[in-house]
C-alpha cells in the first residue's frame, strides 16, 4: 500500500483554512494508503513559545485533528517530539545538503528578511522536513503549492544520500496537491493566518462564526444590494464551494449575479453550510475534551506505532553510513 506522511505545526486548534486546504484530504486519503499524521512540535519551537503553551497547543492540535475525522485505527497519528529518530535522521541529512540549496528557499528568504538575528533552525527547516518524511519511507506527500520547493528538496536529499550510502533506499516522495485552492482569510486579502486574527476556527461556536462571517469582505465593486456581483472575485463564494451543496453553489452564483440576493444572504446560506459540515466535529471534539486522558493514549499508541518503523529506518542508515 503506498504511505503517505504529512505533518502540522501545533498552534493550537485548527481553523477552516487548515481543514480545507489539509486536513481534509488527510482525512479522505487515510482509507486509500498508510498514513502517518504528525504534530510537528520541534518545527514550532523555531519562534519564541512558553513550554506550557507549546504542550496546550500540542494537545489542543491533536485533539482537533481528532475531531475532524482522523481515525486512529485508520492513520497513525503523532507528536514529533516523541519518536526521537526525527533529529538523528535530520542531522545525517545536514551534512549532505549544500547551505547555498537552503538559502534559496522561498520560505527562508521570506521569514529571514523579517528578523534581525536569524536562528539556524529557521534556515535547516526543510532539512528536518525532509526526514519527517523520509524516516517513514513515504512516497506520496499531501502538500499545497506553497510546499512544493520544501518537497523538491526533500526529493534531492534522498538522491544525495542514495547516491553515496545505498541506491535505491529512500523513495523520492511525490507531491499530491491539494484539491482546496488556497484559502484566503475574512479579510479577502492575505491568507488565513491565526497570526493575522482572520480565521474561523474548526470549533468555533455558531454564533461567533456569524459574528465573524457577516462582516467578511465580499465583491469589492458590489456596493449596494442591488449592484449585481461576480462570484468569481468574491472569497465568501470560494468558501461556498468547499462547504455547500454543489447545486446550492449554483443557485448562489446565479443570485449574486442577479443582483437577486445581497452579502448578507448569501452569507446565511454559507453560515447554514458550515454548521452541518463543523457540528459533528464540534460535537467530537466535546466528547474528546471530556475524555483527556484518551487523546494521550491516542497519541502513545500512534507513536509506538511510528517509533517501530523509525527505529529500523534509523538502524539500517546508520549500518549503512559506517556507524554500527
Amino acid at each position: 500500500m503506498p504511505r503517505i506522511f504529512s505533518g502540522i505545526q501545533p498552534s493550537g486548534e485548527l481553523h477552516i483554512g487548515n481543514y480545507l486546504g489539509a486536513v481534509k484530504n488527510w482525512v479522505d486519503l487515510q482509507h486509500e494508503m498508510e498514513t502517518f499524521i504528525c504534530v510537528v512540535d520541534y518545527h514550532a519551537i523555531t519562534q519564541a513559545f512558553e513550554p506550557e503553551e507549546l504542550r496546550q497547543r500540542t494537545h489542543g492540535m491533536a485533539l482537533s485533528l481528532l475531531a475532524a475525522g482522523i481515525d486512529p485505527e485508520k492513520a497513525t497519528l503523532f507528536v514529533q517530539s516523541h519518536v526521537r529518530e526525527h533529529t538523528e535522521l535530520a542531522w545525517f541529512f545536514m551534512t549532505l545538503t549544500p547551505v547555498g540549496e537552503l538559502e534559496r528557499q522561498t520560505q527562508y528568504k521570506d521569514k529571514s528578511a523579517r528578523m534581525e538575528s536569524v536562528a539556524a533552525g529557521i534556515l535547516n527547516y526543510p532539512v528536518l522536513q525532509a526526514a519527517d518524511i523520509l524516516l517513514y519511507h513515504a512516497d506520496t506527500v499531501p502538500v499545497g503549492e506553497d510546499q512544493i520547493q520544501h518537497l523538491e528538496l526533500s526529493r534531492e536529499i534522498a538522491r544525495k544520500w542514495n547516491a553515496r550510502f545505498g541506491e535505491g533506499y529512500f523513495p523520492e516522495p511525490q507531491a499530491r496537491l491539494t484539491p482546496t485552492r488556497r484559502i484566503l482569510g475574512l479579510d479577502g486579502q492575505a491568507k488565513m493566518s491565526k497570526s493575522l486574527g482572520n480565521t474561523v476556527a474548526l470549533l468555533e461556536p455558531s454564533a461567533a462564526i456569524w459574528d465573524k462571517l457577516r462582516p467578511a469582505m465580499t465583491d469589492p465593486a458590489r456596493v449596494k444590494k442591488t449592484d449585481p456581483g461576480n462570484p468569481d472575485i468574491c472569497n465568501i463564494f470560494q468558501l461556498h464551494k468547499a462547504f455547500t451543496p454543489p447545486d446550492t453553489v449554483e443557485q448562489v452564483a446565479a443570485q449574486c449575479r442577479s443582483a437577486g440576493w445581497g452579502c448578507i444572504d448569501c452569507k446565511k446560506v454559507l453560515h447554514q453550510g458550515m454548521e452541518e459540515v463543523l457540528t459533528p466535529i464540534r460535537t467530537r471534539a466535546e466528547a474528546l475534551q471530556a475524555t483527556p486522558k484518551r487523546v494521550a493514549e491516542i497519541l502513545g499508541d500512534g507513536a509506538s506505532r511510528a517509533r517501530t518503523v523509525a527505529q529500523r529506518t534509523i538502524a539500517e542508515v546508520r549500518q549503512k553510513m559506517g556507524f554500527d
